[in-house]
């Protein structure tokens, strides 16, 4: 209308419900999925929820190649690991020069900055979240390359060919980015306390420290939290 896209929020709804009911399943079933959003105005919320339930992302530049040559990144990410266990503050105590020294502390910064949203990522996910299909064009590429689904915010300039689960949206709003990120976050914490919750005592493995807070004490239900990314997912980009 007047050159200006409308989004039916009804559809976005039903999306919303087939995206959180897919990545609720993989999750249960032990699968994972990458949280994906280098833009501006998704990178806090893409690495503040990816790390609530303890999933990889990538918030800053996409590295080609880290799907689909993914035994070169993580060989990589040892070296990133190396880096940190070694002492790079002291000369006489590494046997290092100082410029030596200098450049493994920027190789480590590096480093930290490009894979540390993916340091405990042992090998590909099962399913990757995507801000925006049209900046993540590699990332995107790479997953479909690999028959990795992608659930993604299809904004109305994105192809929606390209997306196996998308949810109608705008991606330029940091409210609507947000909201819609922290709903894939609900539906994983959802799969991985069905997961805790279908394995047995005696099987079942130690959870970590952020797993017992998601199975203590629940956020809002997923009810809510869709019911509010519908009228957040259409907002103006203007912030």
């Amino acid at each position: 209308r007047n050159g200006i896209y409308i989004i039916d929020l009804q559809q976005s709804l039903s999306f919303i419900d087939r995206a959180y009911e897919f990545v609720k399943e993989t999750v249960a079933h032990g699968g994972s999925v990458m949280f994906i959003g280098t833009k501006k105005q998704g990178q806090e919320a893409i690495a503040e929820q990816a790390t609530r339930v303890g999933m990889p992302y990538v918030n800053q530049r996409w590295l080609g190649g880290m799907l689909t040559n993914f035994n070169t990144v993580h060989k990589r990410l040892q070296r990133m690991k190396e880096l940190e266990e070694m002492d790079l503050d002291t000369v006489a105590a590494s046997g290092f020069t100082k410029k030596e020294l200098l450049m493994m502390r920027r190789e480590k910064e590096k480093l930290e900055r490009t894979l540390g949203g993916i340091r405990d990522m042992a090998k590909i996910p099962s399913a990757v979240w995507v801000v925006d299909t049209k900046k993540e064009h590699i990332a995107v590429g790479e997953a479909r390359k690999l028959g990795i689904p992608v659930i993604a915010i299809l904004d109305t300039n994105c192809d929606p060919d390209e997306v196996d689960f998308p949810i109608p949206g705008n991606d330029d709003a940091i409210r609507s980015v947000a909201l819609l990120t922290r709903v894939i976050a609900d539906a994983v914490a959802d799969g991985l306390i069905a997961r805790a919750g279908g394995a047995s005592s005696e099987a079942e493995e130690p959870l970590a420290e952020w797993e017992r807070e998601l199975l203590a004490g629940a956020e809002a239900p997923a009810e809510v939290v869709v019911a509010e990314a519908v009228v957040e997912a259409a907002e103006p980009a203007a912030e």
